[in-house]
């Protein structure tokens, strides 16, 4: 089946798979199969994509190839137009807390500073900056630990450490699924409004249909066995979204299109 390279404008490319192959079995089962995706820079924008589909049809997967943390059996990725380097700067949030429990809030999130050499002082600045963007101003001589901090505040740390360093390009991998309806919804809201401000590509994925279209520019929807895009959806609504767009009846007309499309894969 040929897969969907969902723009080719004159915008650039900032993340690009060609050709993707995942086997095992000496070469004779395929995860993956044929896998092309586009994703075009909007300048002073960025984009919010989601990559949707059912469990096990290889979303993570991708993710992982577009962070450098896994090699396809064949096929390209590459980042602005060529292969991807050590100083592109992609940032990943998982959807297990991340965070390391022996450390405080604040040394969590300064963590990629620390790593790069800035002096303290001003990668505690950054990092409080940081900290209270995400609201967890109060918080941050705490232990980064469950019970100590709940669900939905151990992933504001993960996202807090993902983002201080202006990343290029945010992998999420259902970072939201262990969080009940309420806090998954606040933050869904704060990770909209991080991206409008930080003009970054993120990369999102679930399986959650509500989820995709209340984050989403764009959709790419997998089928499985293998694992291929089988549709694109762009998604028409407000970049700025809340509680009420989930009852615009665009909203829902999307829900019910890509559930269609998803049982009749």
């Amino acid at each position: 089946m040929s897969n969907i390279i969902f723009k080719n404008t004159e915008l650039p490319n900032i993340i690009e798979l060609k050709n993707i192959n995942q086997t095992y079995d000496n070469g004779n089962t395929y995860i993956l199969k044929d896998v092309d995706m586009l994703i075009e820079d909007i300048p002073k924008q960025g984009q919010f994509v989601v990559i949707l589909g059912k469990s096990g049809c290889g979303k993570s997967t991708l993710l992982r190839y577009i962070a450098g943390l896994q090699k396809p059996s064949s096929g390209e990725i590459l980042i602005n137009g060529n292969p991807k380097t050590d100083n592109i700067a992609i940032s990943m949030v998982f959807q297990q807390y991340s965070s390391l429990p022996w450390l405080s809030v604040l040394d969590n999130v300064k963590l990629p500073l620390t790593f790069k050499g800035i002096k303290n002082n001003e990668s505690k600045d950054k990092a409080m900056q940081m900290i209270k963007a995400v609201g967890l101003e109060g918080h941050e001589n705490k232990y980064a630990k469950y019970p100590t901090l709940s669900g939905g505040q151990l992933q504001r740390v993960a996202i807090a450490r993902s983002l201080i360093s202006n990343p290029l390009i945010i992998l999420m991998d259902e970072p939201f699924g262990a969080l009940d309806t309420h806090t998954r919804f606040q933050m869904q809201r704060l990770l909209a409004d991080l991206w409008m401000k930080l003009e970054s590509t993120i990369i999102f994925v679930t399986h959650d249909i509500q989820e995709a279209v209340f984050l989403a520019d764009d959709i790419f929807l997998m089928s499985s066995n293998p694992g291929q895009i089988v549709k694109a959806f762009h998604i028409d609504l407000p970049l700025y979204r809340t509680k009420e767009t989930k009852k615009d009846p665009r909203f829902i007309q999307y829900v019910n299109e890509i559930d269609e499309a998803i049982s009749s894969l």
